[in-house]
């Protein structure tokens, strides 16, 4: 009565087969589907992104101004109302609420987005408020002319 090779003598083998070895491959379909998804998420939520003042903005063939800081939006929307990025304010307001949030200070730069049917009279308004305090990076938001 011998005792076979690679055996305890419990009876059991412990035999290392391929269907037994370890795995250190790395599955990446999982990572790719996350990856996916999340690039799903972010193309649908980058449109909302933009200023939550609805308005309709004029047509232009001006070309786009390049901005390396996310600029301070000054919205007006046909009824008049003036807006500083979302938050409605005073006209009178403009120059101090600019003043406390310029990072740069009259370097800051500054887009007017005015809705295509606002009254002309407020919109200048609002312009020689921002150009009478100093500030000279003042833009006009529109939207590319259709051809």
């Amino acid at each position: 009565m011998g005792m076979a090779v690679g055996q305890k003598s419990g009876g059991r083998s412990r035999r290392r087969g391929k269907r037994h070895a370890l795995v250190s491959e790395i599955n990446v379909t999982p990572f790719v589907d996350v990856m996916l998804v999340l690039l799903i998420i972010f193309m649908v939520a980058a449109p909302l992104l933009t200023v939550g003042v609805p308005i309709d903005l004029p047509e232009s063939r001006a070309g786009a101004l390049n901005s390396e800081t996310t600029p301070i939006t000054v919205s007006v929307n046909a009824d008049g109302q003036v807006y500083l990025q979302e938050t409605e304010i005073a006209i009178d307001d403009i120059v101090p609420t600019l003043e406390a949030v310029a990072t740069t200070g009259y370097d800051e730069r500054i887009y007017v987005r005015a809705d295509g049917a606002a009254n002309y009279a407020m919109v200048m308004r609002v312009l020689g408020r921002i150009n009478g305090a100093g500030y000279r990076n003042v833009g006009l938001v529109t939207l590319p002319e259709d051809s």
